[in-house]
């Protein structure tokens, strides 16, 4: 049975049990509090913990997986880093009557494995599961057995839905160790997990201890596809079910070795075959590499593959062979791979070439560390790591494993300090004024008061009452003249930073006082601070407020905003999916976006993109923002931005029929009120992140005016009209060019005629020639005329001085003859140097001193001449 029917299989059995087919989700998950998706249930979680509503009871889907801490053991026969989980779940429907036998019937009549060779595991106290295994299902008790809370209690570490689960596992024979009447508990390579049942069923505190009965009862199973295809097709290892296979014998013709000879090439072989699948859906579902975060866990993937295919003597290129292999055996199953062929194998070409630059020269460097410390026992100190990773783009865990290859410790410790500190100082470059402390205020106010309530998108006036004025963190029941305090209102129409946009600014004006907004934020989830300054009066709680946000800064923000949005859909549009949001700051007039991307833009593609902004700008096509389930908004293509939290209802913004993005933010009402838009920059904020800036409206009508003016002034001191500066300038290039190679030639030929008359003044001493004279060029030049006198001379001595720009030189040139009989060009000028008033320096055969005393330059060159002289006449 191939991997292909497993999942087809699956598929069919849980449709028949009114299950929906839910597709894998990306394996950058929503959930901020996990690097990469690692479990079936992550695409659930909101569903398991009541942050919105399941549209359907029962759901299964094959999940793409990645558990970074398995990258370093992949190379053995039983880790992976990609895999898939198949998963049935319920989501207060059935319980454990259904999931266990269900559970049971799938593994022994649809996977036809022998009942007689499964065992199951239940918790210690867990009498109800421990029934249905042995009343609902009829296995035997001295096929199930119970454990304790490390082996078979599930949580999500932190507080939240938790409960005892039950697994499912096969025996795989005595060449795996021997057998135990305990199963699994007595030895677990023996007994292979090929599936979990958790029973959601409590809700546990933040010491992770069952508290309370859920209201509703949950069910998540996970099972590894490629366990349970090792199994089924009755191979020794992972590595040889049949998707493996077919991915080492690739890696076997890329790089001509043969798997199976229990060495070191072995090894290799399978870290290629994972890391390929790895890269692949990585890079498919918009990781890009970068030495941060995921972007670092992809980064160490590839960089470990390069290495280790150079090890098995693959000089050439191999990622994108790997890639073309795993889109081949996998894309019946997940199409996307073939749609986004071409992005993937680009991605990984890329950084293969980077990283082969500094590969050699990392892993030279690494290897004679290991020699010089293995000589004396000791390991490799931490900064020698930190060098091969910073400079070297060698990840610490790749520097790792190459150094136990040779039983060399590596001081991790003193690495994590020099990165910590790299860190910091990364984090203090970036830091920017922080927001009046309300944090301890604004938890009471919320608590007392609830949300507050914007009525911002419909008006820029209105009325509130001031219920909380914060001053240094510390809550003040009066705010006078001159302070500068955070005012908590119980609903405004000023807009909170967030999505990038900036808080409004406006007035806040009560029967008492007058205070200016200088920002709005959010100083605890749901309420609104106003950071202002009490310019008249007094400002009290309880107060009544008058508000007024400044229109003028609101309406260019909002043209910013929506520009904004239409932005990322044109980059999207042109350069792929993987585009995606990476942080933005929207300002009156202007935007800055980042976003993910692996190589520059270039000039070209900018100004079509520009100009694209712009046409769909005047395009006047409605913008409206409406609120929807979460569901919903998804089922419509809405773009949601990774590690935000939503809940059931969420706010959708649509620009013309193409753009769809959940945002809270403010917006035109149609695009042309944008006015204009043009983008000003494109570059690299980091390893695979662009940035692209652009003026909006006024500001953007300004930028244009002044590059009007700036053009025109070039026509008119160029004498010609704007439209023909370009072709004048490259002329006048063109012509000053000619010019530079035309006064080239000329002082060439004046250089060679003075060297062709100081060789022919040349005084003979003892069959050698010297030459001094002085000539009030520049350093370089003299440089090149004493060569040259060198070269026609033949065995000579050469002394030259120049003063020029308030500094005198002197250079010495000695033919190779003279040098090995012990003379020295750098020992000539040693006299003459002092009396210039500086130093100097150069080799045996050519040197050049300095100093500011161009008064003695005559001097010191008489002082030069004398020392060569007795120097050739002795």
């Amino acid at each position: 049975m191939k991997t292909r029917e497993i999942r087809d299989r699956f598929f069919t059995f849980f449709k028949e049990r009114d299950h929906h087919l839910v597709p894998s989700s990306s394996l950058v998950p929503g959930d901020p509090s996990l690097l990469l998706t690692n479990a079936g249930m992550n695409q659930f979680k909101p569903y398991f913990q009541g942050d919105q509503s399941p549209p359907f009871p029962r759901a299964m889907s094959v999940q793409k997986c990645f558990r970074t801490t398995d990258i370093d053991e992949v190379g053995d026969h039983s880790h992976l880093t990609f895999f898939e989980m198949l998963g049935n779940f319920s989501f207060g429907d059935y319980y454990k009557e259904k999931a266990i036998p269900w559970a049971w019937e799938l593994v022994t009549e649809a996977y036809g494995l022998d009942p007689d060779l499964l065992w199951a595991t239940v918790y210690e106290t867990d009498d109800e599961a421990a029934e249905i295994w042995r009343d609902g299902v009829g296995i035997g008790p001295d096929r199930f057995v119970r454990r304790g809370r490390t082996d078979n209690f599930w949580d999500m570490g932190v507080a939240g839905p938790c409960g005892p689960c039950s697994e499912i596992f096969v025996d795989l024979g005595d060449s795996y160790g021997p057998p135990s009447d305990l199963g699994p508990v007595g030895n677990e390579d023996r007994y292979l997990e090929i599936w979990n049942l958790v029973f959601m069923q409590n809700d546990c505190n933040a010491q992770i201890e069952p508290v309370a009965e859920l209201p509703k009862k949950n069910i998540d199973t996970g099972a590894g596809l490629e366990r349970i295809a090792m199994v089924i097709q009755n191979v020794p290892t992972l590595y040889e079910t049949d998707t493996f296979v077919a991915l080492i014998e690739r890696a076997e013709e890329l790089t001509r070795q043969s798997y199976g000879k229990s060495g070191p090439g072995d090894r290799g072989l399978r870290v290629l075959a994972d890391h390929g699948r790895a890269m692949t859906f990585l890079i498919a579902d918009g990781v890009l590499p970068s030495n941060q975060e995921r972007g670092y866990v992809l980064r160490r993937v590839m960089r470990r593959a390069v290495r280790h295919a150079r090890l098995l003597g693959r000089g050439d290129e191999i990622l994108p062979e790997l890639i073309n292999s795993t889109i081949d055996l996998m894309s019946d199953a997940y199409p996307d791979l073939l749609e986004k062929k071409d992005f993937i194998i680009e991605v990984a070409s890329s950084e293969e070439e980077r990283f082969s630059g500094t590969l050699k020269q990392g892993l030279s460097m690494l290897e004679d560390e290991i020699a010089r410390v293995s000589d004396r026992g000791e390991g490799i100190p931490g900064d020698v790591a930190f060098k091969l990773h910073d400079t070297f783009g060698l990840p610490i865990d790749l520097t790792r494993e190459i150094a136990q290859e040779s039983q060399v410790p590596v001081d991790t410790e003193r690495f994590e300090t020099l990165m910590s500190e790299q860190r910091a100082r990364a984090r203090a470059a970036r830091k920017q004024e922080a927001v009046a402390e309300a944090g301890d205020v604004g938890a009471g106010l919320l608590e007392r008061h609830g949300k507050t309530q914007f009525d911002g998108y419909e008006h820029l006036s209105g009325t509130s009452t001031v219920i909380g004025i914060a001053d240094g963190g510390k809550s003040v029941p009066v705010a006078s003249e001159g302070d500068e305090v955070e005012i908590v209102l119980d609903e405004t129409v000023f807009y909170a930073e967030g999505g990038g946009q900036v808080g409004d600014r406006g007035e806040i004006a009560t029967p008492s006082g007058r205070a200016e907004v200088l920002n709005t934020t959010r100083i605890a989830p749901g309420l609104t601070g106003h950071l202002a300054i009490v310019k008249a009066g007094e400002i009290h709680v309880g107060d009544n407020a008058e508000l007024t946000v400044d229109a003028s800064l609101r309406r260019n923000a909002e043209r910013a905003h929506t520009a904004t949005h239409v932005l990322h859909w044109i980059l999207r549009d042109r350069l792929g999916e993987h585009a995606t949001q990476a942080g933005s700051l929207v300002e009156p007039g202007r935007l800055r976006f980042d976003f993910n991307h692996f190589e520059p833009l270039g000039d070209e593609r900018v100004a079509d993109i520009s100009q694209e902004l712009e046409e769909r700008v005047l395009l006047d096509d409605d913008v409206r923002a409406f609120e929807t389930s979460f569901d919903f908004a998804k089922s419509i293509g809405a773009m949601a931005i990774f590690g935000e939290k939503y809940g059931d209802f969420v706010r959708v913004v649509e620009v013309g029929d193409y753009s769809k993005e959940l945002c809270g933010g403010t917006h035109v009402p149609h695009t042309s009120q944008i006015g204009v838009a043009v983008v000003t920059s494109e570059g690299s904020v980091g390893a695979n992140l662009r940035r692209v800036e652009a003026l909006v409206g006024s500001d953007g009508l300004d930028y244009l005016t002044r590059r009007v003016a700036v053009l025109e002034r070039a026509a008119a001191t160029l004498k010609t009209n704007p439209e023909e500066v370009a072709d004048k300038v490259e002329r006048l290039l063109q012509t000053s060019k000619d010019m530079e190679r035309r006064l080239a030639e000329v002082e060439r030929q004046k250089a060679a005629g003075d060297a062709d008359s100081l060789a022919g003044a040349a005084e003979d001493l003892g069959g050698a020639r010297l030459v001094v004279a002085r000539r009030d060029d520049g350093v370089d030049a003299l440089r090149q005329l004493a060569l040259s006198l060198r070269g026609k001379l033949g065995s000579a001595v050469v002394v030259l001085g120049t003063a020029t720009d308030g500094k005198a030189n002197l250079v010495a040139a000695v033919s190779k003859d003279l040098v090995k009989n012990g003379l020295s060009a750098r020992d000539l000028l040693t006299e003459g140097a002092k009396l210039l008033g500086g130093g100097g320096g150069g080799k045996p055969d050519l040197a050049i001193s300095g100093g500011s005393n161009t008064e003695n330059l005559d001097r010191a060159l008489e002082v030069v001449a004398a020392a060569a002289r007795e120097s050739l006449r002795g």
